[in-house]
């Protein structure tokens, strides 16, 4: 699967920026993830290990108060990334040293691995002592009427982990909160988020990238009226 996820992500760059162009959906949670784990800091946050970095939204906001670095599975979104300290790898073996980090943080990103625990285990061995460690998992998108968008539809949007088990990782290791944050959206972002192919393939994974792609189209393109897009929300310390 991780090979699957990392090939994704390989040919995802150009529309992920496309994406967030259109919403800013990443940097508002980098923003709020920044605003959590910034709160639970005794000091100033030096290094932050920016796990699942992708293209460097996040990894540009925690350059504001510390040395982020920027980890990804994927080359390509690694390239994109425009911080100095870059390294590919995959967060469920980290390939740093204990105790090197400040604060670890997954921005919509634990959730891409089937295995979230092991994950949060190696969050935990690479940070300093009382460090802190937040994440956002995603829990869908919702029309006016309260419905699920793909409950209706022939497809599900399933993440390698849900959001459920993300929070069960958490707190089998650190004191956790928790909450949820809520985004008014249309049809048109909820298209446009699926041109991704790392997210086009949740809907169909067999499928190539054109073909997924395709799919997903015909598949969401009778969506309409206003939306919610949801994500909850995890810090541990």
């Amino acid at each position: 699967m991780k090979d699957a996820v990392r090939r994704n992500f390989d040919e995802s760059p150009t529309a992920y920026e496309e994406y967030e162009a259109m919403t800013g959906r990443f940097a508002t949670l980098s923003d709020r993830l920044y605003d959590l784990v910034s709160a639970r800091t005794t000091g100033p946050i030096g290094t932050v290990l920016d796990a699942g970095a992708g293209t460097g939204i996040s990894s540009r906001r925690f350059a504001d108060c510390g040395t982020p670095v920027a980890l990804d599975l994927s080359r390509a979104m690694l390239e994109a990334n425009p911080v100095e300290h870059r390294v590919q790898g995959d967060f469920d073996s980290l390939p740093f040293g204990a105790d090197n980090f400040d604060a670890v943080v997954f921005t919509a990103s634990l959730f891409l691995t089937p295995e979230p625990e092991r994950a949060v285990r190696e969050a935990r061995r690479v940070l300093r002592p009382g460090g802190p460690v937040g994440a956002v998992a995603p829990l869908g998108w919702i029309r006016a009427d309260g419905e699920d968008v793909f409950r209706p539809l022939s497809r599900e949007s399933r993440s390698p982990a849900s959001a459920e088990a993300v929070g069960d990782a958490l707190a089998a290791v650190f004191e956790t909160e928790t909450g949820v944050w809520s985004f008014e959206t249309t049809a048109e972002a909820l298209r446009t988020f699926h041109t991704v192919p790392a997210m086009a393939a949740r809907l169909y994974p067999r499928l190539s990238t054109d073909a997924r792609i395709e799919r997903t189209r015909e598949l969401l393109e009778d969506v309409e009226g206003p939306l919610e897009q949801r994500w909850r929300w995890f810090l541990g310390v």
